[in-house]
């Protein structure tokens, strides 16, 4: 049995919530094909693409009974995300699984983390699980998972295991995590006022305070890629993944917002710090629009200090 449908059992019934905002049409599309046989029903709720992009994304959902909630405006990730789960919970979901617009995951993706919340409610440590995400990796950037451990000053990079199928994370990128609506009526909803950028990673710390696992399951695949390209630095091991210029702005004014949360221990504040001067540094004297993007940075590090959120002004 898959989540595809109903279980006789009680078991997770899966409700996919799928985020677009002006996407590769065709991306999508390939998206929708591999996760709407996988899920009960799903739900795409689109930030402001236009009608033609709406009429495409309805266009292929229609003979699943899929929906698209178009949005009159681009509200950002945690908001749309916020209103798929609402839709979710009319259609008797049990559970959520977020997905972006351009991931691709693979076939048996979804049933590998239904069964694994089935198999394992409760993490090794007695804590209730509240997510369970897939090994994310980036196709132009083999090698190297997208799931992130916590270390000493900060996430890091997981490796997988050498046996099991957990992997600890102290948080889930949203695309292709599966969530449990019970824990997320506890740990409470995404953070609509960051709009986008570390959205996920608050929400995995507030459940982490919460007193909930969160983790990967490794055989539970999905490709995705991050960021609009990469970038191979000369005595780096991996490529850096580069963002467009407002992207910029919303990483550097949400890492500060991330700092000054609460939710974070002493030395993951000081980590935080460090990586967002390099990451500041090495996108206003190594990435072209320069003076773009230290006009955006500059802004992002006036209004995390305010306080201010909300989309770019």
């Amino acid at each position: 049995m898959t989540a595809s449908s109903p279980r006789p059992d009680g078991g997770p019934r899966v409700v996919a919530v799928v985020v677009t905002h002006r996407p590769e049409v065709d991306a999508t599309l390939a998206l929708l094909d591999a996760l709407v046989p996988q899920v009960a029903r799903t739900v795409v709720v689109d930030n402001a693409s236009g009608p033609d992009v709406v009429a495409r994304l309805r266009g292929a959902l229609d003979a699943s009974g899929g929906e698209v909630v178009a949005l009159d405006e681009n509200r950002g990730i945690g908001a749309a995300q916020n209103v798929g789960i609402a839709r979710a919970r009319q259609l008797g979901a049990t559970h959520v699984l977020l997905s972006d617009q351009d991931s691709r995951p693979a076939p048996d993706m979804v049933a590998r983390l239904v069964d694994d919340l089935v198999a394992h409610p409760v993490a090794p440590d007695g804590r209730p699980v509240a997510a369970v995400g897939p090994v994310i990796v980036d196709p132009r950037n083999p090698g190297a998972i997208l799931v992130f451990r916590a270390r000493r000053w900060g996430p890091r990079r997981a490796v997988l295991p050498e046996s099991g199928t957990r992997v600890d994370a102290v948080f889930l990128l949203a695309s292709g995590c599966l969530l449990d609506l019970a824990a997320l009526d506890v740990v409470g909803p995404m953070n609509e006022p960051w709009f986008i950028d570390h959205v996920d990673l608050e929400w995995g710390l507030r459940a982490g305070r919460a007193g909930y696992d969160v983790h990967a399951v490794a055989g539970a695949v999905l490709e995705h890629s991050l960021g609009d390209r990469t970038q191979r630095i000369p005595g780096r091991e991996r490529d850096v993944h580069l963002h467009s210029p407002v992207r910029n702005y919303y990483m550097v004014r949400n890492t500060l917002l991330l700092v000054r949360s609460g939710l974070l221990p002493r030395a993951w504040r000081w980590g935080y710090r460090f990586w967002i001067t390099k990451y500041a540094v090495f996108y206003v004297l190594c990435v072209a629009p320069r003076g773009v993007r230290t006009g955006r940075i500059l802004r992002g590090l006036l209004d995390g200090a305010r306080g201010r959120t909300g989309p770019a002004a």
